[in-house]
């Protein structure tokens, strides 16, 4: 009997590599402690409008403890500005990653990233989720999280090969469904509503005598939809995988001549941060340049 080819041999297990969820808070090391805590309270003093997500998050809507090794903070696009100058000047090094969606703000080896939206620039962090976030205290400080409706719709495109969001959202509608609102999440994810029925129908594949979590009116609404597009496909729509995860889908746009919706979707973002600042008279700054 021949063995078996290579590429068909599992790599073994690892079993550090992904951590068990648990209710266990985790430990932190003081440094990073005081950096989370420092940034907090220089946002506060200035009145910068943020949100806490992530991990943070996570743990306020669920009771899931998760250790992290940066904070997740929403801003949205025309305070980040704002964000970043508040926390130079508390002594940390402000970076603009990606003008898109990320910067981050580090003081040693620890690091808290702004979020503006997503990286596929599809779902954008807007003032409302800011005012509909959930007092907390995080390090001592007291503060906001995300409210779980945004905080799903910010991890209904986490769908990557290497990390894939689906059990958080899950978990975030166990915790939550008895004021989850629907109606605002059907209005966060507008046209990608596809995607949050692919998270709902693990929902329920996972926690089946929890299906009434999510409201009947809901899954009756998400699956009229559905059938009404496989009943009347459209040859005319587009490749969507690059939205999903651009290395996944690669050879569909680089080989087999699909399109790509990534690109078209981040050029327009840009350009709508760049219409933005030139109306409030703000300079389009250079985000190849690092802020000092």
């Amino acid at each position: 009997m021949k063995a078996p080819h290579p590429r068909w041999v599992p790599e073994p297990p690892n079993p550090e590599a992904v951590p068990k969820t648990s209710s266990s808070p985790a430990d932190a090391p003081e440094e990073q402690i005081g950096l989370f805590r420092d940034v907090l309270e220089a946002l506060e003093r200035r009145c910068v409008p943020y949100a806490v997500s992530g991990a943070f998050a996570l743990r306020q809507h669920t009771g899931i403890c998760r250790q992290t090794k940066d904070l997740d903070l929403f801003v949205t696009a025309g305070n980040c500005p704002a964000a970043l100058q508040c926390l130079r000047e508390s002594g940390m090094v402000c970076d603009v990653l990606d003008p898109v969606w990320l910067a981050k703000a580090k003081r040693g080896e620890y690091f808290v990233d702004l979020i503006t939206g997503m990286s596929n620039g599809v779902i954008v962090v807007e003032d409302s989720w800011i005012e509909r976030a959930q007092p907390a205290v995080v390090y001592g400080v007291t503060t906001r999280v995300l409210a779980p409706e945004e905080l799903v719709a910010s991890k209904i495109f986490v769908a990557r090969r290497e990390r894939f969001d689906g059990a958080d959202i899950a978990h975030v509608i166990y915790g939550t469904h008895s004021s989850f609102d629907w109606r605002r999440e059907m209005e966060l994810v507008g046209e990608h509503w596809e995607m949050l029925l692919w998270s709902l129908v693990l929902f329920r594949y996972v926690y089946p005598a929890q299906s009434h979590y999510v409201p009947a009116e809901i899954w009756c609404e998400l699956l009229r939809r559905f059938e009404v597009k496989i009943q009347n496909p459209n040859p005319e729509a587009r490749f969507r995988g690059s939205l999903v995860d651009d290395n996944m889908f690669a050879i569909d746009v680089n080989e087999w001549q699909l399109p790509n919706l990534l690109t078209e979707r981040r050029a327009q973002r840009l350009a709508q941060l760049d219409g933005t600042q030139a109306s409030c008279g703000v300079p389009t700054p250079d985000w190849t340049k690092k802020s000092a």
